[in-house]
């Protein structure tokens, strides 16, 4: 991906469940305080200008994207879409609600990147993998579901050429420089401020912004 040039303003677009959302309302800026924050802040520092969009919605799904992608996404004309979702169609599950099957997981997210592919064909895509630190053995349950559907997304992500932020390899790599789950995401799903440090940093990385 190339970077823009600093004469050149872009409109990031962010889009996804409780960890993009992480309080935007409450926020002036409407930014919220996790990763879209940092990585706002990484840009302004650098003399990059872009305009960063927020719209995390907590609790959303897949499906809830897919609703209201329109006015969320494509309707604002961003210039590069960050899609970040999944955890919670496996962790609803496991928590006695109701199953989001793979097919439907991958038809919903499938459609997605088409509506982007032909709305704003120029727009790159980031493609956010959803991870659960192990804090417990009832997150570790999460895998059972989320797995597959991780897998869905990075066979998406190499199908459509789109950047793929492997949190999963994040997650491994901070466990292995000493890091404990529950200083990365202290309930297993929702990142600590080190952990939203940990995926700020793999987009920047990622991406070459």
């Amino acid at each position: 991906m190339t970077a823009p040039s600093p004469s050149t303003s872009r409109t990031l677009l962010f889009i996804g469940d409780s960890i993009t959302d992480c309080h935007r309302s409450e926020d002036p800026d409407g930014l919220g305080s996790g990763y879209v924050r940092l990585i706002a802040e990484h840009l302004a520092e650098a003399g990059t200008a872009a305009t960063v969009v927020n719209r995390g919605i907590g609790g959303h799904k897949v499906s809830d994207l897919v609703a209201r992608f329109g006015p969320d996404c494509l309707d604002l004309g961003p210039d590069l879409v960050t899609v970040y979702v999944g955890v919670n169609d496996s962790w609803h599950y496991v928590q006695g609600l109701d199953h989001v099957s793979e097919e439907s997981f991958e038809q919903d997210y499938r459609w997605m990147l088409g509506q982007l592919a032909e709305q704003v064909p120029g727009a790159p895509v980031v493609m956010v993998l959803p991870f659960v630190a192990d804090i417990d053995e009832e997150a570790a349950r999460i895998h059972g579901d989320l797995d597959g559907k991780v897998a869905i997304i990075r066979r998406l992500a190499q199908e459509h050429g789109h950047v793929l932020v492997d949190l999963e390899q994040v997650l491994a790599d901070a466990l292995a420089s000493g890091l404990s789950p529950a200083e990365i995401a202290g309930d297993g799903v929702h990142p600590t401020p080190a952990g939203h440090r940990l995926i700020a940093d793999a987009w920047l990385h990622a991406t070459g912004l």
